[in-house]
């Protein structure tokens, strides 16, 4: 007797998207990582300001810019629609979720770089071979308020990246219906 396979259709994102969205996580998370692990080094650490604050800052620039290609090539694709299988309820906490991880994705570095431009202590933005223009005056009030902001915001994202993890391995191992298994068209 011949084995029956089931094929789902070709629901995959584009090869470009899931490259995206792997190299944004590996981003995301090392960032979170460096973010977490250099504010609890000692001042008196060299590396704490010559290495770990500039690659966060770099690496920050590079994740804003990586979600800005991602968006654009998003807006110009057609998208796998959201599984049948799930509830009505699933869907619309997937799209918030979504929007909500874009948009930290692009807020949490503009609040770094907000934080850098006003402090009066920083010596600008570094983005690899060179540094990025400072907009905004300095002012170390403004910077405690962008620095607050761009901590909890950082820990929003890390909220929303567990969920939205979490989520993704749920429909792949515990949902009865095979179609809600949104992992596989990132794979």
């Amino acid at each position: 007797m011949e084995e029956r396979v089931e094929h789902f259709g070709t629901d995959k994102y584009p090869l470009a998207l899931r490259l995206l969205h792997w190299a944004r996580a590996l981003l995301i998370f090392g960032q979170l990582w460096m973010g977490w692990t250099m504010v609890r080094l000692s001042d008196d650490l060299p590396a704490k300001f010559d290495w770990y604050y500039p690659t966060h800052k770099e690496f920050g620039v590079l994740t804003f810019l990586l979600v800005v290609v991602q968006l654009a090539i998003r807006s110009r694709t057609t998208l796998p629609a959201s599984p049948d299988g799930l509830a009505n309820w699933e869907k619309k906490c997937s799209k918030a979720a979504h929007y909500l991880l874009y948009s930290l994705a692009i807020v949490v570095p503009l609040m770094g770089y907000s934080m850098s431009s006003t402090y009066t202590q920083s010596d600008g933005v570094p983005f690899f071979f060179t540094h990025l223009p400072e907009l905004l005056p300095k002012n170390d009030n403004w910077f405690k308020v962008f620095q607050w902001l761009h901590k909890t915001l950082a820990y929003t994202l890390l909220l929303l990246v567990v969920l939205h993890i979490l989520g993704a391995l749920k429909h792949r191992f515990l949902d009865a219906d095979r179609r809600n298994d949104v992992l596989r068209r990132m794979l």
